[in-house]
């Protein structure tokens, strides 16, 4: 038995040793984070809101830290790509990803994923949020969301509804309201939101869920009529339209939103200042003004909160694309 015991005790002894050697580097890094450039990737192109944020963010970032910050636009596969490439990036906390709501969704939609959307991550802080809003042709005879669900019961099959794309939240938005109501809707999906409106202004589709700062221009201009956003609070771009629950259709709520993950692995010290540096920003009053008047709410919380609200989504979007029938492909 001595013989086992004594090469077994001495290999202890030499891990014990190199585990003591270690651990102050490690850390003396987690403590001195950062030390060099921190990448933010936006999987997506420039212009929308996730973008936005994490310039804004990384901006704050770079001041408080006097460590550069950069924006690495990387779109494809409704974000599958650029989050992909931060899943396999060293977990130091120099790799992050900004990710939108089609991170939740894309498990309901896309069988082989690269990484696990959960496991691979490290969650770190939610963003934002951006509401959506429900709009309809001006020459759609409704005024109401109880008006347009009539409408809709009463003429089955007629009703079309556009999004940015299949997949998106403005689709699964779509679809969960088609299953709430119980109304019949055709889905035409679009490559953007914008190339959408003129179908909508023009009739050739019924109705729409928009982020309000892509439909605002049309609601301002009376191209489409606004019904209610499907937030939970009224947008503070939009204070006049209703929400859907206050519209006649409570429990309906959705929006696209955004937050920070780092790959799986990344110590618990550095997703904490992370995280504490993410919520300073996001609470920063010229943060907050440049948000807010482009239709973005501002969020924040802790990292468990982050994950917490991701598996509520992951949940919801799975439910969605069950009743609507969508299988992963």
């Amino acid at each position: 038995m001595h013989f086992y015991t004594r090469p077994i005790g001495a290999a202890l002894a030499g891990i014990a040793a190199a585990l003591a050697l270690t651990a102050p580097a490690t850390h003396a890094a987690e403590a001195s984070y950062p030390t060099k450039t921190i990448t933010i990737i936006v999987p997506a192109s420039p212009g929308g809101a996730i973008d936005l944020v994490a310039r804004l963010v990384g901006q704050k970032m770079t001041e408080a830290w006097g460590q550069s910050v950069v924006v690495d636009n990387r779109p494809g596969a409704t974000g599958i790509i650029g989050t992909d490439l931060v899943a396999k990036s060293p977990p130091d906390g120099y790799m992050l990803a900004l990710v939108a709501s089609s991170h939740a969704i894309n498990p309901s939609m896309v069988k082989k994923l690269p990484f696990d959307t959960i496991k691979s991550f490290e969650p770190v802080a939610l963003t934002h949020v951006v509401p959506l809003m429900l709009v309809v042709s001006p020459s759609l005879p409704v005024t109401s969301v109880k008006e347009l669900i009539a409408y809709g019961k009463a003429n089955p099959g007629k009703l079309s509804f556009a999004s940015s794309g299949s997949g998106g939240a403005p689709h699964f938005s779509g679809e969960l309201f088609k299953s709430m109501t119980g109304i019949d809707m055709i889905h035409i999906p679009y490559k953007g939101s914008t190339l959408a409106h003129p179908d909508l202004t023009s009739g050739r589709v019924s109705l729409m869920f928009d982020t309000v700062a892509a439909i605002g221009p049309q609601v301002k201009g009376g191209k489409v009529r606004p019904l209610a956003v499907t937030t939970a609070k009224r947008s503070s771009a939009a204070p006049q339209v209703p929400t859907m629950a206050q519209a006649g259709l409570p429990g309906y709520e959705t929006s696209t939103w955004g937050g920070v993950l780092a790959p799986a692995g990344t110590p618990k010290a550095v997703v904490d200042k992370l995280n504490a540096e993410i919520n300073k920003a996001l609470a920063s009053p010229d943060v907050r003004e440049r948000l807010q008047n482009a239709g973005i709410e501002p969020a924040g919380g802790t990292p468990a909160q982050f994950a917490g609200f991701l598996q509520v989504e992951m949940g919801k979007w799975a439910k969605v694309a069950k009743d609507a029938g969508i299988q992963p492909e």
